[in-house]
């Protein structure tokens, strides 16, 4: 096994766990059924549903924003590579791998969206870390290209010449 250099790893961001989703749910469901016997009280059962229906998507969307959370990628340097592994919501994973010798880390702005983190080295461009908002990409571009550096201008230690 080789020494790893640099390693990032990028999950996106999700702001409620699943157990936060299932309470979340539960709270849902009692309020549109509170509301939905209020309306069958009066008269107004088809409401009851339309209520049913929403549950329903919002139990859909909440499994399909569990499933996005398996989503994310794994940015590795070492001497021989850089490697991008990527993992899609469904758990397949792709990887790439670039000789790291005339790689470099930048920003690529981009007219009415944010700017991409690009990686480019020999004639390819790769855009990494899409998950991560603008700012962090920066300090991922800043971070990965002081990698680079260090491992192209490696500091040796010579006791004789101390």
């Amino acid at each position: 096994m080789e020494e790893t250099l640099f390693e990032a790893a990028i999950v996106p961001y999700r702001s409620l766990s699943p157990r936060g989703q299932r309470i979340l749910v539960g709270i849902l469901t009692g309020l549109l059924m509170a509301g939905t016997l209020v309306f069958a009280l009066v008269g107004a059962w088809p409401v009851g549903g339309f209520a049913g229906i929403e549950l329903l998507a919002a139990i859909l969307f909440f499994r399909w924003h569990v499933r996005r959370m398996r989503a994310g990628e794994l940015i590795l340097l070492t001497h021989a590579s850089l490697r991008i592994i990527r993992t899609d919501p469904a758990g397949k994973r792709r990887e790439l791998v670039l000789p790291p010798a005339w790689l470099s880390a930048g920003m690529e702005e981009r007219a009415g969206r944010a700017a991409a983190l690009m990686v480019r080295g020999q004639g390819r461009s790769v855009e990494i870390a899409t998950a991560l908002g603008e700012a962090e990409r920066r300090d991922l571009a800043l971070a990965l290209n002081e990698a680079l550096h260090r491992l192209r201008n490696p500091v040796f230690d010579n006791p004789v010449l101390r």
